[in-house]
């Protein structure tokens, strides 16, 4: 199980394959606290952005023109919050679609008091390619994606040449794309992936270490414990 409760992948068998190649999660809805549902139902308006099909002003919605980062798969939002805190001279678009990881984030920023995020609960490709325009985006974070490990399954994967395709346009010359797993055969895809667009650079001889605003979650501490790998990439965007 990753961070993200599995909700991200890639997954085309929901609609038809002519219509849509990629697709960035398998819904899974789980339960709901009363808490989580408050958060909803009193911070969305502040903090949720609802999906549109045409581009979305950030600088608007978040009322400045600071660096823009677009994190894909929140999971719980534990993380997400606590790099906010750590960067806050930044502003981070949130993506996911369960449920009760949307309203714990929610209510997870009333309760830290962190502004300088805005969430949004909907399938992270159609957002990329409608709401965010091009040249948006100083940073990106997909950490933890579904490994989808068994290899019939492999093709699901988010993180694959057509995804990080459509990412980089939205991406400024000096921007960042930062990715964190916990699953080897995946860090080597990501990296073949990443190293194959003329475009991008990587920061590191390979992998990197973990910048200092990403905190290390508790899933990935009990990973370690048990002897598994974490694995984060940075690249930056160079033409």
């Amino acid at each position: 199980m990753t961070e993200t409760d599995q909700n991200y992948s890639q997954n085309d068998h929901q609609t038809p394959e002519h219509h849509r190649s990629i697709r960035s999660f398998v819904l899974r809805q789980g339960h709901m606290t009363a808490a989580q549902q408050r958060a909803i139902d009193t911070l969305w308006p502040q903090f949720g952005i609802d999906y549109q099909n045409s581009p979305v002003d950030l600088n608007r919605r978040f009322g400045r023109s600071n660096p823009k980062v677009l994190e894909i798969g929140f999971g719980m939002g534990g993380a997400t919050v606590e790099i906010a805190k750590r960067l806050p001279g930044h502003d981070f678009l949130a993506i996911d679609v369960h449920g009760p990881g949307v309203g714990n984030i929610l209510k997870l920023i009333g309760e830290e008091q962190v502004g300088n995020i805005r969430v949004m609960r909907h399938d992270a490709v159609e957002v990329v390619e409608n709401m965010v325009a091009d040249g948006a985006l100083d940073g990106i974070h997909i950490f933890f994606p579904d490994p989808w490990h068994k290899k019939r399954h492999n093709k699901r994967r988010l993180v694959q040449t057509p995804f990080v395709a459509k990412l980089l346009p939205k991406l400024k010359t000096g921007g960042y794309i930062h990715l964190a797993t916990d699953w080897e055969e995946y860090a080597v895809q990501m990296l073949e992936v990443l190293s194959g667009f003329d475009s991008l650079q990587n920061t590191a001889d390979g992998y990197a270490s973990t910048p200092a605003y990403r905190p290390e979650t508790k899933f990935e501490a009990r990973g370690k414990r048990l002897g598994h790998g974490v694995w984060d990439l940075v690249f930056k965007r160079v033409k």
